[in-house]
């Protein structure tokens, strides 16, 4: 993919914000980091930095973790589209993680799979912001657009058959929605003192592999329609503007 790692800012009316916090949104591809541009461009605001950090927690985590210590920011965004646990989250629906789970970081035994909680070398679970979490919320409500507010598993291998959907929303119960990126975004932002959150926007189900079922342009429609809502939260300031 073409500009793999590019960086787009979407900055306006700079030098009349009132503080020089910024919020970094990151995806994993460009059509996702493209989609959210667009929302955000509608509402014009101010302080939002866009980047698409490549496919995957270890490439997100790095090209975050790099963002955060060139930048000064109070709020990191893992945005994308992914998949929805049946019943928990419908195609073209939105999942705001109320936690951020690395579903597959741990063991494989012959009694079953081991968590790296449970093995003693870490968490596999982030804590989101619940602060900005309300507010988003309140947002995307007065948007009205369907949002569920639950686990977001984050995998490295996504999900292909119905054997391991159902192992995976028995190891993270309520999960909703499916990603590669959410946890490597988030360790980053937590190393680093930054709170952070994730959103999906439902593209598939998960479970068998099918992707004649997919519905990539839906769940991009959607992400685009959440930006906007994000972009409200950080309207551009008033004061002394140019335009």
């Amino acid at each position: 993919m073409s500009n793999q790692h590019s960086f787009a800012n979407v900055l306006i009316d700079d030098n009349n914000y009132p503080t020089d916090k910024r919020i970094l949104i990151v995806t994993a591809v460009d059509a996702e980091r493209d989609a959210v541009i667009r929302g955000l461009a509608k509402a014009r605001p101010s302080r939002i930095n866009v980047i698409s950090a490549g496919v995957g927690p270890a490439a997100v985590a790095a090209r975050t973790a790099t963002s955060i210590v060139n930048g000064t920011y109070e709020l990191v965004i893992s945005v994308g589209i992914g998949g929805g646990f049946p019943s928990r989250a419908s195609i073209g629906s939105l999942v705001l993680a109320d936690s951020i789970v690395a579903a597959d970081l741990g063991a494989e035994t012959q009694d079953g799979f081991l968590s790296v909680d449970q093995l003693g070398f870490g968490s596999s679970h982030v804590a989101v912001s619940e602060s900005w979490n309300d507010k988003l919320l309140s947002a995307l409500a007065l948007s009205g657009l369907t949002v569920v507010y639950a686990p977001i598993i984050t995998v490295s291998s996504a999900t292909g058959s119905s054997a391991t959907a159902e192992l995976r929303s028995q190891l993270v119960p309520g999960a909703a929605a499916e990603g590669m990126e959410g946890y490597g975004v988030a360790i980053a932002a937590e190393q680093l003192g930054i709170p952070v959150m994730e959103l999906r926007a439902i593209s598939n189900e998960v479970g068998p592999r099918d992707r004649s079922a997919w519905r990539i342009g839906e769940a991009l429609q959607a992400l685009e329609d959440a930006s906007y809502a994000i972009a409200t939260l950080f309207p551009k300031h008033i004061d002394n503007l140019d335009t």
